[in-house]
């Protein structure tokens, strides 16, 4: 079984392009916050997601490949933890 530092690894080897990590960086929470709001607000919800994902298409053009997920599912949930982990660092909590 790999551990979460592995499967972050493996999600940044496919993410190296400033720009497609600026997309990540705005689109990711983007699609994470869209999921629970659809509750309450669906429109605003639906603009969310569908832009979030859209940045990340526009990121992966710029970096000239697919999608991780499009090879395992499972990166669905890793772009959040690389998120997470971007802002610890920036915030000098992990290193």
């Amino acid at each position: 079984m790999a551990s979460v530092g592995s499967w972050l690894d493996r999600y940044k080897a496919d993410h190296n392009h400033p720009m497609n990590h600026a997309t990540h960086i705005v689109g990711i929470p983007a699609i994470v916050i869209s999921l629970p709001l659809f509750f309450f607000y669906p429109y605003w919800a639906l603009g969310l997601f569908v832009g979030g994902w859209i940045l990340q298409f526009v990121g992966h053009a710029f970096e000239g490949n697919r999608p991780s997920f499009m090879k395992d599912p499972r990166f669905l949930l890793i772009g959040p933890l690389f998120i997470v982990d971007k802002i610890a660092r920036v915030l000098r909590l992990k290193r």
